[in-house]
């Protein structure tokens, strides 16, 4: 599948706001086999004072900018093409849990896609016991890790409600799964707590998702979105496995990722500091167009 990705990204301020430096992580990444990017480019008005790229430990791609003027706007634009693979769903090679703690005792290495860097607690993505006790529920006669990370992705889409006013960008795992509700951010958050609980290494996964228009009806401009899923280490021989809760599926030809980290925390869209006295507003726009 080829896509064509339009993002745009707007702060709106208060007040005007000067000394403003971010990391922007929102181009598409290169993934060998799954994902290619053919052309990338990223701007942003006003013009940066400073600009530079640099790749993260994860492998993420990362645009520093510094803005010395004041402004009372901030817009990122995001241009890209980029080729995503349709693969078959993997055959289910995957080990049992002790098999697994196994494989992950054998992995002697601290690289970036270690999976040992994604079975402890994170910042926004702590080991829940109430969360644990309900993977264990709703994984009962699932014994291969794959099975179990299945089986969990479609618990969580089947026992919670999509609501975008229930939750914001700060609620944690515990709060989503007490509230049963949440968006894709939540839903990763918690499959993610769910996973490592019963010690299986998981990842959060940021990225763009193509939504398709009911049969008949135009496909609406803005109508795609920033999307988050989950990535689960299934041993040696299968390794990772992307799966989107919200969606109740393993991640396919539609799902384009910008990257990965062990939480949201690693790979938000925009993190940074500035000097203000008010508030903001944000608005998001994204377009994925299936080049044909």
């Amino acid at each position: 599948m080829l896509y064509d990705i339009r993002l745009t990204l707007e702060y709106d301020y208060d007040a005007p706001v000067h000394g403003g430096r971010h990391h922007i992580r929102v181009a598409p990444a290169s993934v060998p086999g799954i994902q290619r990017v053919v052309a990338s480019s990223l701007s942003f008005s006003p013009k940066p004072h400073r600009q530079s790229a640099f790749t993260d430990f994860f492998g993420n791609a990362v645009t520093a900018i510094t803005m010395t003027e004041p402004h009372d706007k901030l817009e990122v634009r995001l241009t890209a093409r980029v080729q995503v693979e349709d693969l078959s769903p993997p055959a289910d090679l995957s080990p049992n849990l002790d098999q697994l703690a196994l494989d992950i005792s054998r992995y002697w290495s601290v690289e970036a896609t270690s999976p040992q860097h994604f079975l402890a607690a994170s910042p926004r993505a702590q080991i829940v016991p109430a969360i644990s006790d309900y993977v264990r529920e709703t994984t009962a006669g699932h014994t291969s890790v794959l099975g179990i990370a299945t089986a969990l992705c479609m618990a969580i889409n089947r026992d919670f409600e999509y609501d975008p006013k229930a939750t914001d960008v700060e609620t944690r795992p515990a709060e989503a799964f007490a509230l049963r509700k949440g968006v894709c951010q939540d839903f990763a958050h918690v499959m993610i707590a769910g996973l490592r609980g019963l010690g299986i290494p998981a990842g959060y996964v940021s990225g763009f998702l193509r939504t398709n228009p009911p049969p008949g009806k135009p496909r609406l401009e803005g109508a795609d979105a920033m999307h988050a899923w989950v990535r689960a280490w299934c041993g040696q021989h299968l390794g990772w496995v992307e799966f989107d809760p919200t969606n109740a599926m393993i991640a396919g030809p539609d799902h384009i990722s910008i990257g990965h980290g062990r939480d949201y925390a690693d790979i938000s869209p925009i993190v940074g500091v500035l000097r203000t006295h008010g508030s903001h507003e944000t608005k998001q726009s994204v377009d994925v167009l299936r080049v044909e």
